[in-house]
């Protein structure tokens, strides 16, 4: 019998006073059993990243041609597609050629020889890259709980997320 997913809920607020966001946002995610904390959190990050109501997550473990977020518009064209990790170049290719907007959050020790080696990717004009610190990535996860109350508040390009028995400072770094 398969593992089943574990279900996560975050109510995300959001003070980002360097472009007037301020909006509160419900959050359900699935754990897939696959999946570490660690990464569940680089999720809820990269949702905070582009927050829009429309933004969604999706199946991505479940189903490979899938991005872990992505927005569309009312006639359900793809308007904005999210990895996170380290994903396959070709399938990134793709999403830039699909969407007007793509982005990948990267996290971990082998980002810097993962970027090298897709160079490819640096052509692409409508994709951002960011990677988060080991310490941000180590710092998040201690905010983990199956119902999440967090506050997001930014200023002059500081982000700290603050949850109910800590806080982390979320150290971005744009590749691209």
């Amino acid at each position: 019998m398969a593992l089943k997913a574990t279900i996560y809920k975050a109510e995300l607020n959001i003070a980002n006073m360097d472009v007037h966001q301020y909006a509160d946002f419900q959050l359900t995610m699935a754990l897939h059993p696959s999946e570490t904390i660690e990464r569940l959190m680089v999720r809820i990050l990269a949702y905070a990243r582009y927050a829009d109501e429309a933004l969604e997550f999706t199946k991505d473990l479940f189903e490979t041609d899938e991005p872990a977020l992505w927005e569309k518009d009312l006639t359900g064209q793809l308007v904005k597609w999210i990895e996170v990790g380290s994903p396959d170049e070709d399938k990134v290719k793709k999403a830039s050629a699909r969407c007007k907007q793509v982005a990948v959050i990267t996290y971990g020790s082998a980002v810097d020889e993962w970027y090298k080696r897709n160079s490819k990717l640096k052509t692409l004009k409508n994709v951002e890259m960011w990677k988060l610190s080991t310490a941000t990535t180590e710092a998040i996860q201690a905010l983990c709980e199956r119902t999440m109350q967090l506050q997001l508040n930014v200023m002059d390009g500081e982000w700290t997320l603050i949850g109910n028995h800590a806080q982390a400072v979320i150290e971005w770094e744009q590749l691209q």
